[in-house]
């Protein structure tokens, strides 16, 4: 029995050292795809990044030779690490902005860039819509419930209010934000939605959004279904979707 046991403890971390592996792999796949698309179509991104390596490493020469900084053969390698670290950050910035550009316009592109944020954030894609890919998509996060609308503002702009006027019969007194993706007055462009979502006041905790979940939940359900819209922008943006994720990550 014990014989048994050890075989099966022995073969669970065998799989689970081969599923490591395997996803280890497919980050540096991604990575590396990312990169050579990210390199055709911007010219200044290798020059970039070995002028960072470079910089960073002068800088420590600099440090060590000058300010007795620490010693020439341990500033060198400090110097080189921290500049190829600096330079994937560039790197991976240049990509996801070339995604949101490439994403900008196309209908899903405020939903995929929604499920793309990083914390404890509740997203529920397209919970109403029309026939012209129009949706409004709700949040759940500490600033309360959160409703992102795309497509035309003046077909997304009564769908919002009709969602508001839904939601605020079962959130209570919780905060509701209305945002337009966009790039005219009042509306947030798709690359600063992340960045606008994050600046609003936290007011709720983790057990409230919790119950707010299945409130909202239980509210769609009841309601049916909104319009079928993509889970994402169009298919060019696809195949660095992953990658730029990774990027991130990183």
């Amino acid at each position: 029995m014990a014989k048994a046991q050890d075989k099966a403890s022995k073969e669970a971390k065998a799989a689970a050292k081969a599923t490591r592996k395997a996803a280890s792999k497919e980050r540096r796949q991604q990575i590396w795809q990312a990169f050579q698309m990210q390199r055709k179509e911007d010219k200044a991104l290798i020059p970039l990044m070995v002028g960072i390596i470079v910089a960073v490493t002068v800088v420590f020469v600099l440090l060590s030779l000058f300010a007795n900084f620490g010693p020439l053969w341990l500033m060198i390698p400090l110097g080189l690490i921290l500049g190829v670290l600096l330079s994937f950050i560039v790197f991976g910035r240049r990509v996801q902005k070339t995604v949101f550009r490439k994403a900008e316009g196309q209908p899903g592109a405020a939903g995929w860039a929604l499920s793309n944020i990083k914390g404890q954030w509740r997203v529920q894609q397209a919970v109403v819509g029309t026939s012209h890919l129009d949706a409004v998509h709700r949040v759940i996060g500490k600033p309360g419930v959160i409703l992102v609308g795309e497509g035309q503002a003046n077909r997304v702009k009564p769908l919002l209010a009709q969602e508001k006027k839904k939601s605020a019969r079962v959130v209570g007194d919780t905060p509701i934000y209305v945002i337009v993706v966009g790039n005219e007055e009042d509306q947030v462009p798709l690359p600063k939605l992340e960045r606008h979502i994050r600046k609003l006041p936290g007011n709720i905790d983790r057990n409230r959004m919790d119950a707010l979940e299945g409130r909202l939940a239980a509210l769609k359900a009841k309601g049916g279904a909104g319009a079928a819209m993509p889970k994402g922008p169009m298919p060019q943006g696809a195949k660095m979707r992953g990658a730029a994720r990774t990027v991130r990550r990183r």
